[in-house]
């Protein structure tokens, strides 16, 4: 039976994959984008906040159409979305008289692909009968960091090699690897996320659960504490290793991601062995070490130890709070997953501006932002407290029974 579903997992890594495609390689692009249709940098910036903007109403619309439609249709949706975004993006802009409404439509179709696969992939994983969910949890997450690592190092080597003026190219061949992984979600098997014997809970008694609300600030703080250095990850490492920007873009966020990836790899394989409540305290306390060091080091290249060892420690968080609350909240379902996601990217959004605006306050300076940003992981430190308090009364409660 776990045979017959490793071929299910193995597209979910994909599927990991897949999404860090969407929301990786079109900002390699956005100079390109720029120079070639004449359109100003607010404008290409802005591109970010429709990709994440629209993934979090897709997050949120899922929970209407997901049980009804199934998690198959849904899973092919997601991958179709996905790669007509990449392939649309190669074509609307020369197409259209506005070239940058062309990219604006590209973005959205492939936003839509990323915001489902975001509330998807954790719960289909999540159904399949494995020995240990908590570490299959960490290793799927793992894959969208390696994902990311190597959008980043085949763009750059294409780029090398044939010149950034072929980057449709490159589009057309990213956008294969959802046109395959979609075949394969044809014919996998999908376990259902409920048992027969179960009835899922409403959304009405899933938001009167205490616990759920105690998830919800974990996953607004996982997000929030990834994203408010992730974001800074380049300016840590032009400055620390007195490198070009362009080198400072590559090594700064491949760093993070590299660690982020190594930590969930490691609690993939060594899982069982760890208790993942105490794992996930311990990386909280790494993670204000990490920004003490990035904020208070009066040496740059310590900010970039620093930024290392922020992916390091929130490695775990994301992947972490989703196997909790399924252990915890029993019979959850579509409507917990999707909000959990809806909280972590409100915390990857949130994060990186809260930063800016405490920047901006303090005369752009950087590190002041970041110190001020110590509070997400400071509240997620509490929050696992917390959760530990009320898993412990809820054993309690049983025993008396």
């Amino acid at each position: 039976m776990k045979n017959k579903y490793q071929k299910t997992i193995y597209a979910c890594f994909t599927g990991y994959i897949v999404q860090a495609i969407i929301n990786n390689f079109v900002p390699l692009l956005f100079l390109t984008l720029q120079s070639t249709y004449q359109i100003s940098l607010s404008k290409i910036t802005f591109l970010v906040t429709v990709n994440f903007g629209l993934q979090l109403i897709i997050d949120l619309l899922s929970i209407g159409f997901v049980d009804k439609i199934g998690y198959r249709a849904s899973a092919l949706l997601a991958h179709i979305f996905s790669a007509a975004g990449l392939i649309l993006l190669t074509i609307l802009p020369d197409l259209m008289s506005d070239a940058y409404i062309g990219i604006i439509i590209s973005v959205m179709v492939y936003a839509i692909g990323g915001g489902l696969l975001e509330v998807l992939i954790s719960p289909i994983v999540e159904a399949c009968p494995t020995d240990n969910k908590e570490k299959a949890m960490s290793l799927l997450h793992s894959f969208y960091c390696w994902g990311h690592v190597s959008v980043v190092l085949l763009s750059t080597l294409f780029f090398a090699l044939f010149g950034i003026h072929n980057w449709k190219l490159l589009a057309i061949f990213w956008a294969i690897i959802p046109i395959i992984n979609a075949i394969s979600f044809t014919k996998v098997p999908i376990a259902p996320l409920i048992d027969d014997d179960e009835t899922g809970l409403k959304l009405k008694d899933l938001v009167k659960t205490k616990v759920f609300w105690v998830l919800m600030l974990l996953m607004v703080c996982a997000g929030a504490s990834e994203q408010a250095v992730s974001q800074w990850a380049s300016t840590f490492a032009e400055k620390g290793l007195h490198v070009s920007k362009t080198v400072g873009d590559l090594a700064g966020p491949m760093l993070f991601a590299i660690l982020m990836g190594t930590s969930r790899a490691i609690y993939g394989k060594y899982g069982h062995k760890i208790n993942l409540n105490r794992f996930m305290l311990f990386s909280g306390f790494t993670c204000v070490l990490s920004y003490l060091i990035i904020s208070l080091s009066p040496y740059p290249v310590l900010g970039l130890i620093g930024c290392g060892l922020c992916g390091l420690s929130v490695g775990i968080l994301w992947p972490g709070t989703f196997s909790i609350a399924s252990a915890t909240i029993r019979g959850g379902g579509t409507a917990m997953f999707a909000f959990l996601a809806l909280a972590g990217d409100l915390g990857c959004s949130g994060g990186p501006t809260f930063v800016g605006l405490v920047s901006s306050t303090f005369s752009d300076n950087l590190k002041a932002g970041i110190l001020g940003a110590i509070i997400f992981p400071i509240l997620l430190i509490l929050g696992i407290k917390v959760l530990g308090r009320m898993q412990t009364n809820k054993n309690v409660h049983a025993i008396n029974k």
